[in-house]
């Protein structure tokens, strides 16, 4: 290879640490994907989106090029010799078949031929025969003969709707002197030879043919099946109108005069036509749905088909010699002599986004420019259909007048200064070559093509012209210093540079061809752009479509064959470029070509000659095959693309008053280069939906696998390429050292490269994925796919663009959705899913991750479970798939657990119910977070609520599943389980409990309590049940759970506590009964507590006291409640007062305070002052003073009075003595004594002391209380009838004492009665008592004797 002299790259740029940084920004192929960086993959492709806004500005359209202001008419163009610059290139010739020449006659024969692009013949007339000859095969010719007149025109049109068969596509309409015939064509692509593309025509008889006049020259189709045509003969506009069967109202077939005749009311002005008013050619702009006519005195008549056999004529322009020297004054191309309109060219509405539709071409090469407003500048919207605006000349473009001779195109001499119209010439080396008389011209695209004769015989000369993107275009490229334009023929110069917009410059060149010209057409292009939501670039910017587009061809057809012409793109100029620096070394070219095209674009086209691309060779059309250049080629190529790159720039912002900055990378032309080779290879498509509505309700792919595949093939050699190639997005050492440049901001300004770099390499590698994913389920029948999703996937997916589906967020879910769709019919149609998984993960692995083929294999491995035949094979497929599905759980969401669940609870797989959720809850929680919340009692507005619901619904599924086991095992049903149903239950059970999840031990532990499985859970006493009955909220029910699970496990303390607890729980459900018996039972298990256990014997017998002090509490409590219960409905305070007792327990202070004294209750003030053991004399004295008071009756008898004091004070005795501080012994027995003394005589001796003794009172107290009294002197015993009183009192005390000591089963011990201390007392008695107390006396004298005579 011939040295570059200009090109110094640095050692560095192979160097393996540069290699080894970029391969880890790149995404290696193949890759086990994480987590999709869609922020990345967005971050590039809005790069791409800023590229396709760039394509579609960088290159104004031809029509704002003419409407530069002041700009009426222009004549500037870069004229090159034949080097790399000429912008066309004759491609082949295809000679005339052979066969046909047979034919001939040369004494007699009439010939006619002409092309037919759309089906791709040439059509060739010898006399009455008519021949279709294949030029794409070469050879091939079909022949229609079954007509005997000679043919004259041939031409193909749309078919009307509904009136052959569906295999007709189109209609040739073949004209005669006298008739017209109608033969229907079915059109079918097929694959011919090395794989080539070529139509294939069968012809049908339609019998349908009229008979004429008049012999028709021209013929024009509109896009609803109308025909339209006219004759040289009388220049009328005639229409054939056809339809599938005759009618009253019309034949089946006709010929419509639609300027003469019927038709007068619509067309007043065609009632004679003059000679020169003749129409000589009419053509079709089927976007507008518009017929132009072209008259012999160079009249454009503008008509639009109305209704059936109708058509309204719009608008004729005529004097159009004076309107064009009007725009072009003093110009010798527009001359009375010279001006003849030969063509019509309407420019289609998708290509002129202004309101430019019809060129029309003089046969001086004059292009008059029509607009379809008079001012100019309108937007296409102006030209719709409903409201049509006149068509005004708006633009006259003259012919170049230094065109160079053909003869001189090979001259060696390549001059350094572009040739423009007007500039100096140099006589020594071009001869200018002037236009005249051309007969033929073609459009497509912004190029025209033009035919007249040569300066020799059997030489035809095309002129070519197409824009000069180098001077219309915007690339950043270096602004040449335009050549002075000189006034030719004496007038005023007829192109004025303003600063809006540049002037319209075309390239221009005179090629010659062999023979003479009979027709000429565009090659039809197979538009990629779908209707594209992208910025749409202007169709003269070939610089956007070369990397994804053939280029532009025509075909003249000659006596001697067709000539194919190829429009040379900038990419096909750089290869020229860069074979002559590899064999040469002259660098100079591919400088000027970098300073012509700009730093960017360059290095974009650079870029695909490395790496190759399906649309670089211009020698093929139909191989689809990516193209690449020489080895030795692309080494140039790349090493150009590296040093033109240049270096990323940082640029620092100060913030003013402050010491902050920031700054921004511009970045190179390698990373410029990439982003835009990058966005022109999709742009077809990006912005482009994936579905499309078929008619069948189904979608389908909006964009052909062709496309598809072409694409992926140029972005595969892309990403391979930089594989490869990992240095040249990496600075050299030499790189950093830059004048007035920090070292920091150069790093900075690499780093931000290398990132985007990195990012579009991701989104290069997402998207090649996303195309394969596509074209796979396109092979699956992507509308089927579609139509089985549920509802909101399938939504998003119809709505998805190619660019949502390599980028957006939920593009994974998607994904996922269809390719589970997949899975399901694979596994369905008992189809092994290994093959789908293999695919999905070899080409598109960010779309299919290693879990995701494990969960297919998985779901795979159940469908075989279901198949076996034993036991062993069940639980081995089943345990298999359990396996798979847990290492592919983290992809799972919750609707594909519950059928994963659902599946294995159908086969009773217990292993698999149980396990496979709580692996599932754990993978949603992975960072415990909703465990933690739970811990945390779960607070409200918590955001780890969500994590918390998440491990919730899992539970429920083993929750729902241990339920149907539980309903088989009663019911028998074995279901598809290979194992007894009860054996299925009690297996997942055992699972259930062995978990360690705590979270789900609760939530289970709450659903065998709800189910009234109290007793079994406590007897099984699982490991987290104490801690899930402590946590909080605590319940009632709660602790009822635990405090038998204590006693059960053995701790009758904890037990107690939990008892006491619920107690004094303060919930409104416990009644007081229901308290006072958890403080029962609590008495009775603090009792049980063994007295080593813990060393706590202290300790249990505090709380041991705690709790009898509380029940004692409590049963006075519950006593005061029944004795007011009568009153808890009374209305006020009172009966809510009432009610609370009921509630909760209360102290004793509350309970005297609140209930004893408020409701005046002596006997519960007793009650509480002895369960207190409260002693205050100056209470319960007053309180017994208060019984006594209440017994005695006014009125009464003395023995009625001494029943009530009985019945209300014994049982007060017998339940509070010995209390001193509830029954105070001597008070009451004084109030005893009083009463008995102030009945004188009513009552008998010894009342006192036996209704004392009915109080439980021991004989002996009765004795000493008595015998105090006896002595004591103190009023009323003051007196001796008192005294005398209770001495008789003392003599029937001491006479029951006896007896009640002497009875054989007394409680009295005889040997604690004491008889020596009564023996005496006696005696004192005896003494000191009055003569007249005979009976006591006796009474003393019988206990006397009883002493002696027993003791």
């Amino acid at each position: 290879m011939a040295p570059v002299p200009s090109f110094t790259p640095p050692h560095a740029l192979y160097s393996s640490h540069a290699a080894s940084s970029f391969r880890e920004l790149a995404v290696p192929p193949q890759a086990k994907p994480a987590t999709v960086d869609v922020p990345s993959l967005q971050n590039a492709s809005r790069v791409l989106h800023d590229q396709f806004v760039k394509d579609a500005q960088t290159i104004p359209e031809v029509g704002d090029l003419l409407a530069t202001p002041g700009g009426q008419s222009s004549a500037s163009y870069s004229v090159y010799p034949d080097d790399y610059r000429v912008p066309f290139q004759r491609r082949r010739l295809v000679g005339i078949p052979e066969a046909l020449f047979q034919y001939y006659n040369t004494t007699n024969v009439t010939s006619h031929m002409g092309l037919i692009p759309e089906i791709e013949r040439a059509w060739v007339a010898i006399d009455h025969k008519l021949f279709l000859w294949d030029y794409m095969e070469g050879q091939e010719i079909s022949s229609f003969v079954d007509q005997p007149d000679v043919i004259t025109h041939v031409a193909v049109v749309k078919p009307k709707q509904g009136v052959f068969i569906d295999d007709i596509t189109s209609v040739m309409v073949i004209c005669t002197p006298v008739s017209i015939l109608l033969i229907g064509l079915s059109i079918n692509s097929v694959t011919g030879l090395n794989s080539r593309s070529h139509k294939d025509i069968k012809m049908y008889a339609t019998d349908m043919s009229v008979s004429s006049d008049v012999e028709m020259t021209s013929v024009a189709g509109t896009s609803d099946g109308r025909v339209f045509m006219c004759s040289s003969q009388d220049g009328c506009l005639y229409e054939l109108h056809y339809q599938q069967n005759e009618s009253w109202f019309g034949k089946r077939v006709q010929l419509i005069n639609h300027s003469v005749g019927s038709m007068q009311s619509l067309l007043p002005r065609f009632t004679s036509p003059r000679p020169e008013d003749r129409t000589t050619s009419i053509v079709s702009d089927p976007s507008r749905g518009i017929i132009y006519a072209l008259s012999a005195k160079n009249a454009i008549s503008i008509y639009r088909p109305s209704g059936d056999k109708a058509v309204h004529h719009l608008q004729t322009i005529s004097n159009l010699l004076k309107l064009a020297q009007e725009k072009a004054p003093g110009s010798g191309a527009v001359t009375p002599a010279n001006f003849h309109v030969i063509t019509l060219l309407p420019i289609p509405s998708t290509e002129s986004r202004s309101s430019v539709q019809l060129v029309a071409i003089t046969s001086a090469g004059v292009r008059l420019y029509f607009s379809a407003s008079t001012s100019y500048g309108y937007s296409s919207a102006s030209t719709s259909l409903s409201s049509p605006r006149p068509l005004t000349l708006v633009h006259v473009r003259l012919p170049p007048s230094n065109l160079l001779h053909p003869d001189e195109q090979s001259n060696p001499h390549r001059p350094t200064a572009i040739v423009t119209y007007g500039a100096p010439q140099n006589p020594s080396t071009s001869r200018p070559y002037p236009i005249s008389g051309l007969e033929h011209s073609c459009y497509m695209d912004a190029l025209t093509v033009s035919a007249q004769p040569g300066d020799t015989d059997g030489t035809d000369f095309l002129l070519c012209t197409s824009p000069d993107l180098t001077r219309i275009g915007s690339f950043g490229q270096l602004q040449h210093q335009a050549p002075s334009q000189q006034a030719p023929y004496g007038g005023p110069t007829y192109v004025t540079n303003t600063n809006q917009r540049p002037p319209l410059t075309e390239n221009a060149t005179l090629l010659s061809i062999p023979g003479r010209t009979w027709a000429m057409a565009p090659v039809p292009q197979i538009s990629q752009t779908f209707g594209s939501s992208a910025p749409s670039p202007a169709v003269a910017n070939e610089l956007a479509f070369q990397f994804s587009e053939h280029p532009r061809q025509f075909m003249i057809l000659t006596n001697v064959g067709i000539t194919f012409l190829v429009k040379r793109r900038a990419v096909d100029c750089l290869r020229a470029i860069l074979e002559e620096v590899r064999t040469d070394g002259a660098v100079q070219p591919l400088i000027e070509f970098r300073d012509s095209y700009g730093r960017d674009q360059t290095c974009a086209m650079l870029l695909a000659l490395a790496c190759g691309n399906t649309y670089l060779d211009i020698s093929d059309q139909s191989m689809g095959l990516l193209q690449t250049v020489s080895s030795d080629l692309a080494s140039v190529a790349k090493q150009a693309f590296y040093d033109f790159g240049e270096r990323p720039i940082w640029t620092e912002r100060v913030t003013y008053g402050t010491a902050e900055s920031s700054g921004t990378a511009i970045f190179s032309g390698r990373r410029e280069g990439l982003a835009l080779y990058f966005a022109r290879l999709v742009r077809p498509f990006w912005k482009e939906k994936l579905t499309t509505s078929r008619s069948t309700g189904l979608q389908h792919l909006n964009v052909s696998e062709s496309v598809l595949v072409t694409t992926q093939k140029n972005m595969i050699a892309l990403k391979d390429f930089l594989d490869q190639n990992p240095h040249l997005f990496h600075s050299s050492p030499g790189d950093l050292t830059v004048a007035r440049t920090p070292a920091g901001n150069e790093q900075e300004a690499w780093k931000a490269e290398q990132t985007s770099v990195a990012q579009l390499v991701l989104l290069l590698t997402r998207s090649i994925e996303a195309i394969s994913f596509v074209l796979l389920l396109n092979d699956y029948n992507l509308g089927e796919l579609i139509s089985q999703c549920e509802e909101g996937s399938r939504t998003r997916i119809t709505s998805m663009t190619f660019e949502e589906l390599a980028t957006a967020q939920d593009s994974v879910a998607v994904s996922r959705a269809l390719i589970n769709v997949i899975i399901d019919q694979q596994i369905g149609q008992q189809l092994s899913v290994d093959t789908v998984s293999e695919v999905l993960q070899q080409r598109c692995g960010s779309f299919c991750s290693t879990d995701d083929v494990m969960l297919y294999k998985a779901r795979e491995n159940v469908r075989k479970a279901i198949e076996s035949r034993t036991p062993t094979e069940w639980q081995t497929w089943l345990g298999e798939s359990l396996r798979l599905f847990t290492k592919g759980a983290r992809t799972l969401d919750l609707p594909k657990v519950e059928e994963i669940c659902n599946d294995y609870r159908q086969l009773g797989y217990a292993k698999g119910v149980i396990e496979f959720p709580l692996i599932c809850a754990q993978v949603q929680d992975a960072d415990n977070l909703g465990f933690d919340y739970w811990l945390a009692g779960c607070p409200s507005n918590d955001p780890r609520s969500e994590l918390y619901q998440r491990r919730e619904q899992c539970y429920r599924l083993i929750l729902h599943s241990l339920e149907v086991f539980e309903k088989r095992a009663t019911a028998g049903e074995s279901s598809g389980s290979k194992e007894d149903p009860e054996t299925s239950k009690n297996h997942a059970y055992e699972l259930a409990f062995a978990s360690e999840d705590e979270m789900f031990h609760s939530t289970l532990y709450d659903w065998l309590i709800e189910r009234g499985l109290v007793d079994e859970l406590l007897t099984m006493r699982p490991p987290f049940l104490e801690a899930h009955l402590k946590r909080e909220p605590t319940t009632v029910q709660k602790y009822q759970l635990l405090w038998q699970f204590y006693v059960k496990d053995g701790q009758p303390l904890r037990a107690a506590e939990v008892l006491a607890i619920l107690a004094e729980s303060p919930s409104d459900d416990l009644t007081l009964s229901a308290r006072l018996e958890y403080l029962t039972l609590a008495v009775g298990n603090a009792k049980s507590h063994p007295i080593t256990v813990g060393n706590k014997h202290e300790t249990a017998i505090a709380f041991l006291t705690d709790l009898e002090e509380k029940l004692d509490v409590a049963q006075v409590q519950l006593e005061i409640y029944q004795t007011l219960l009568p009153h808890a409905h009374d209305p006020g305070e009172a009966g809510e007062q009432i009610r609370l007792l009921d509630k909760g327990l209360l102290t004793i202070t509350e309970l005297y305070q609140m209930y004893a004294e408020t409701f005046d209750l002596p006997v519960m003030k007793l009650l509480i002052l002895h369960v207190s053991e409260h002693r205050d004399e100056h209470i319960v004295l007053p309180i017994w003073n208060r019984i006594f008071e209440d017994a005695v009756e006014a009125g009464a008898d003395g023995q009625t009075n001494a029943d009530h004091i009985i019945t209300g004070v014994v049982p007060l005795g017998q339940r509070f003595y010995p209390s001193e501080s509830a029954f105070p012994l001597r008070h009451v027995a004084a109030l005893l004594v009083k009463f008995s003394l102030a009945q004188k005589g009513a009552l008998p001796h010894g009342w006192t002391p036996r209704v004392l003794v009915q109080c439980s009172v021991p004989y002996t107290e009765i004795w000493e209380v008595l015998h105090e009294m006896y002595e004591s002197h103190i009023p009323p015993f003051n007196e001796q009838a008192s005294v005398q009183a209770i001495s008789s009192d003392i003599a029937v005390l001491f006479n029951d004492w006896l007896e009640e000591a002497r009875r054989p089963q007394s409680s009295i011990a005889r040997r604690e009665f004491p008889v020596g201390r009564i023996d005496l007392a006696i005696d004192q008695y005896l003494s000191e008592l009055e003569p007249s107390r005979t009976e006591t006396k006796t009474a003393y004298e019988n206990v006397k004797r009883q002493l002696r005579r027993n003791w």
